[in-house]
């Protein structure tokens, strides 16, 4: 008989009718360590964790395993020093569901959405309370993002009435989410609701204005344009690929939002043949303009990809499969959804690995990933993976891509050297491949790297450079990463308060979209609370606050250790302890420095 352990909401471990019984909430505190942690810890660590107060801390712990060993009876091993969990594989953990199982297997679980091991709070333990606090940050990210996933899913599958529970239940969780407020909109327009669109964006409008002091943007825009779903047009095969066509050639020729409109609406008609090659060619078709043409979009974007793929699963087409999943992957990168992303990219990989193309794609942004959670090792190998596949597939700007995503690992670890040769290889790929596109994001790193060589002059003209044909393009990410580092140029030159400015000015331009880049968001606030902490500007303590708020939802463990540093300097108790606790497993030297300092 399988096992489940619930770790949402009031935990429990369940077998068929039956409850198995833990008495101790620390029992429980050792299991999720154990489940949850990032690698297997010793007994003195989890004695010290946990039980630090106890007269014997590692009888009391071996007290605790046993008392797991009897709930888990049968159906895992715990044992060892380093402690090891080996759960049997008819056992199910319903964090793993919401984290890496499929959005259908989650929404079968009770707890979705609740909190981690709700009601269990361990007193006298102060680092494991710092690290439970960051799990439950994370898990209700996790679960936000099945939810989202699951809003989505079901819309693509036409089960609108099971997409508006879940995206109600996901906009309760994240108000101040534009792209849940969209995907609201957009569902109660299909069902024809038109005054409960309207209230929605009643609602989304009043509360943007109060909290943020913003306007709905992109998202919600297309969402108010979306057509019932029995307003069709009729059309014939030829006419439904000559739209198509002319769609993706406006798109080419700069005109992105003609060409979306006509993409929509050869959707629309194939839809209406239900022609199973013609939609899917067009829902591809339209995704890729949505995610990568047209800013502010992605929300509408994933929505098409996950119809898309639906139908490929139907087709058994597993080149399409792979296409529409590295996008969706993609998406969930740009977003911090990285257990998400971690999912759909390696079975993108996997589904694509006969063609190097849709293999490149699927690498390189599994290695961006991983280099944003800081796995750095892990990410150097993905990386360059992806360039040896972008170089079988002939496809300059995957390998420009990849050049300049290992040039920041490398910078980020302080290998000079090594960053200066891919960044420069990667300005030299977006040359020879007229990518201007793209040129502002490895020139911002290179001025990036001259600061940190000490060539402050050399590096302000290669930022303003960047940060100039960035503004050209519009494009909030690469403001963003160029402002940082023009920040960081002002104060090396001794200009503070602009800097300060700056910084301010870079995160207003990175977030002022519903789909940023948002770990260039926490690349920025880290910035800020180093130069805040240097000088005592007032807003230090919530920059701090906000930085961890972001980090420990999202995983990115670098900046979630950065941010306990800065916690730690501004004297709150036990931040230092739980940084380096932390730290142990991210290969950085600059960061090892910081720890030491």
């Amino acid at each position: 008989m399988s096992l489940t352990l619930n770790l949402l909401g009031r935990p429990r471990i369940h077998s068929g009718s039956d409850d198995h019984t833990v008495r101790s909430r620390k029992s429980w505190a050792v299991l999720a360590y154990l489940l949850l942690g990032d690698r297997a810890p010793t007994r003195a660590e989890l004695a010290a964790l946990l039980f630090d107060e106890a007269d014997d801390p590692l009888r009391a712990l071996r007290w605790s395993l046993s008392e797991l060993r009897r709930a888990l009876a049968g159906h895992a091993v715990l044992e060892g020093d380093p402690v090891v969990l080996e759960l049997a594989r008819d056992v199910v953990v319903d964090v793993a569901v919401v984290s890496r199982g499929s959005w259908a297997e989650a929404m079968e679980l009770p707890d979705v959405g609740a909190e981690l091991l709700a009601g269990v709070e361990v007193a006298g333990a102060a680092g494991f309370e710092s690290w439970l606090l960051a799990e439950r940050r994370r898990v209700a990210a996790a679960s936000e993002a099945i939810l989202h996933e699951a809003a989505l899913g079901a819309m693509s599958q036409g089960r609108l009435d099971r997409a508006l529970g879940y995206a109600t239940r996901v906009a309760a969780m994240s108000p101040l989410d534009e792209n849940h407020h969209a995907l609201l909109i957009r569902l109660y327009r299909m069902t024809g609701d038109e005054a409960a669109a309207q209230r929605q964006l009643a609602i989304c409008t009043e509360m943007l204005a109060r909290e943020l002091g913003t306007t709905p943007g992109a998202a919600v825009a297309a969402a108010l344009r979306e057509r019932r779903v029995d307003d069709r047009e009729a059309a014939t095969h030829a006419s439904i690929e000559a739209l198509a066509e002319a769609g993706a050639a406006a798109v080419a020729a700069g005109a992105t939002e003609t060409g979306a409109d006509s993409l929509r609406a050869a959707v629309r008609m194939a839809d209406r043949r239900d022609h199973a090659r013609l939609r899917l060619s067009t829902r591809l078709a339209l995704a890729g303009t949505l995610v990568h043409s047209l800013r502010g979009l992605d929300e509408e974007g994933m929505a098409t990809l996950l119809a898309a793929d639906d139908i490929a699963a139907g087709l058994d087409d597993a080149a399409a499969m792979a296409e529409a999943r590295a996008e969706l992957g993609y998406v969930d990168f740009l977003r911090a959804r990285y257990e998400r992303a971690e999912v759909w990219l390696s079975q993108a990989r996997d589904l694509g690995a006969g063609d190097p193309a849709v293999a490149a794609k699927a690498t390189t942004y599994l290695g961006s990933v991983e280099s944003d959670r800081a796995d750095y090792v892990s990410a150097l190998l993905h990386l360059a993976e992806g360039r040896r596949l972008a170089g079988r597939a002939g496809d300059g700007r995957r390998a420009a891509y990849a050049a300049a995503m290992l040039g920041r690992v490398h910078l980020l670890r302080g290998d000079l050297p090594e960053a200066e040769a891919e960044l420069d290889t990667a300005l030299d790929l977006c040359v020879r491949e007229h990518w201007l596109a793209f040129l502002p994001w490895p020139q911002a790193l290179r001025g990036q790297l001259e600061l940190a060589r000490g060539n402050a002059s050399r590096s302000a003209e290669v930022l303003d450079q960047a940060f100039a044909r960035a503004c050209q393009l519009g494009d909030p990410c690469w403001e963003g990463i160029s402002g940082r580092g023009r920040a960081l140029a002002a104060e090396a030159r001794g200009e503070t308060d602009l800097a300060f400015e700056l910084l301010a000015d870079a995160r207003r331009r990175s977030n002022r979209l519903s789909d940023p880049y948002v770990w260039l968001d926490g690349y920025i606030l880290d910035a800020q609370c180093t130069l805040g902490l240097c000088h005592g500007h007032p807003e230090t303590a919530d920059w701090v606050d906000t930085l961890r708020l972001l980090a420990s939802r999202t995983c990115m463990r670098e900046l979630n250790v950065r941010s306990m540093l800065h916690g730690a300097a501004l004297g709150r108790e036990g931040e230092a302890a739980a940084a380096a606790r932390q730290a142990r497993s991210i290969a950085n030297p600059v960061l090892l420095r910081l720890l030491r300092d």
